[in-house]
């Protein structure tokens, strides 16, 4: 019996269609070129959503997907929604020790800070560990922590100086941020001794950094460009492995300039070569005044979700430091730069003005970093840190708490002694904004934060609970998208067309 196939598995006679063997040949092919058309265009509209980057298709990228037009129905869909954006305020640095000087209390805890205080009578309050309690992380460390990426994403902070300073990077090369120092010969090494000084010294360090450039070492490339006072970002190409330890100590007066080292096998010839091209720089630069170029934070782009993939968010990073714009630029958040002076109230003021800003242009997410609380803390006087910590509060009578989730944290304490970078201590945090219940706490700081009721958080908690408190945290047993790690109400999905 003449039959046509169905757009199931199964032949269908032509007499249970009613059409006989030709009426049913010529329906097939009618069917057939109406398959092959709707076909042909959903192959051409996918290939036309690839070619401008659609971000409905999955993406993998270092920049951030391209925005909706008017006309898209997720567009119209977004504009139904009524969910809060969300603002993070990060005071660098701002948790401490006890002191003595300061009656056994923090800076932040001796502060006289009534905003602050003020907002914590308003909101949920805890204490974050940025990568756990007792781990002292580095800034870069901490942000990609609080922003909800992985140690396993995290590219290294020379990835970001790169990034940050408009320079290409690409998965090809390996990268590291090298520093021009002045080094003394000793029994036991060698052993930094300052710096450059980033006025005095600018011409002297920048031809000193170009005599070390395009040195190639067992067929690896390393190639430098010279940022400020003798300082680089270090790109080896030729198939160089980032799992090498730094040469630069760090801790100057506690350790001698280090041999670099393989942290896996693979990554072997890269060590030996950058321990070669190490003395190689130094011969070249043997009897002047910096006479050393020490390497540290290696690393390699990785691709990983973007921002607005992973949380459901799209929005800017306020900072001045580059590494922290080019972390920005990693997960693709526009990078605004926001110069830090001599009147931290000012600067607050400014980046707070920034926020408003963005929201009113329909950002969904801002984040406002500010180094000032750091830079007290290294100084080592904890009258200082207490009164840049007050000089700050003045600023943040100010936050949008009517209209957004606002967050105040910091990503690290910064102890005014002993003599440590940074420390592991808890780091106060607060949550404030429409809809946030108001917890027994009135005063910031880091033991009257831990009463809160977010008790005691990890980095990758601080994304869940601010998406929670903007009512866009992602249903947990739906998988609506297929972007690794997604934890927000997604705002990149593929519809069925």
């Amino acid at each position: 019996m003449a039959g046509v196939r169905s757009r199931g598995r199964h032949a269908v006679p032509a007499p249970v269609l009613g059409v006989g063997r030709n009426e049913a040949r010529a329906d097939a092919r009618r069917r057939l070129r109406r398959r092959d058309s709707r076909r042909g265009r959903r192959e051409t509209d996918l290939r036309e959503r690839r070619a401008r980057g659609d971000p409905r298709r999955p993406r993998l990228e270092l920049t951030r997907p391209a925005r909706r037009r008017a006309g898209d129905p997720l567009a119209r869909t977004r504009r139904r929604l009524s969910l809060l954006p969300i603002v993070v305020v990060l005071l660098d640095g701002v948790a401490d020790r006890t002191h003595g000087a300061l009656g056994g209390r923090s800076g932040v805890e001796a502060a006289n800070t009534p905003n602050l205080d003020a907002l914590c009578a308003r909101g949920s309050c805890g204490v974050i560990y940025a990568v756990g309690p007792g781990r002292a992380p580095s800034s870069e460390v901490a942000h990609w922590s609080l922003l909800g990426y992985r140690p396993d994403e995290f590219p290294g902070r020379a990835v970001f100086e790169a990034l940050g300073r408009g320079q290409d990077v690409d998965e090809e090369h390996v990268f590291a941020y090298a520093a021009l120092r002045p080094a003394e010969r000793r029994p036991d090494g060698w052993w930094l001794t300052g710096r450059p000084d980033p006025a005095a010294d600018a011409d002297d360090a920048a031809q000193l950094v170009a005599r070390c450039d395009g040195i190639t070492v067992d067929g690896l490339r390393f190639s430098l460009e010279h940022v400020w006072r003798g300082e680089a970002v270090l790109r080896v190409a030729g198939g160089a492995d980032d799992r090498v330890t730094d040469s630069d100590a760090f801790f100057r007066d506690r350790h001698p300039l280090l041999r670099p080292q393989p942290l896996v096998p693979e990554a072997s010839r890269t060590a030996r070569a950058a321990e070669e091209w190490t003395r190689e720089v130094m011969r070249r630069l043997d009897g002047e005044r910096f006479n050393v170029i020490t390497l540290k934070w290696w690393g390699r782009p990785r691709h990983v979700p973007t921002f607005e993939e992973r949380h459901g968010l799209r929005g800017t990073f306020i900072a001045e430091s580059a590494f922290l714009r080019g972390l920005a630029r990693a997960v693709g958040l526009d990078a605004v730069e926001a110069k830090e002076t001599d009147d931290p109230t000012a600067d607050l003021r400014g980046r707070l003005a920034s926020i408003r800003e963005r929201l009113d242009a329909g950002d969904t997410f801002v984040f406002a970093h500010q180094k000032s609380a750091d830079a007290a803390g290294h100084t080592k006087d904890p009258l200082r840190k207490r009164a840049m910590l007050e000089r700050m509060d003045a600023a943040l009578g100010e936050l949008p708490i009517d209209r957004a989730i606002v967050c105040v944290t910091g990503d690290h304490a910064t102890p005014a002694s002993p003599e440590v970078i940074h420390s592991g201590d808890p780091v106060p945090f607060v949550v404030a904004g429409p809809g946030v219940r108001a917890d027994r706490v009135r005063e910031f700081g880091e033991s009257t934060c831990a009463d809160g009721i977010l008790g005691h958080l990890r980095g990758p908690d601080m994304m869940p609970v601010l998406l929670n408190a903007a009512d866009r945290p992602l249903f947990l047993g739906s998988r609506p998208t297929p972007f690794d790690g997604a934890d927000g109400y997604p705002a990149i999905v593929d519809p069925l067309l």
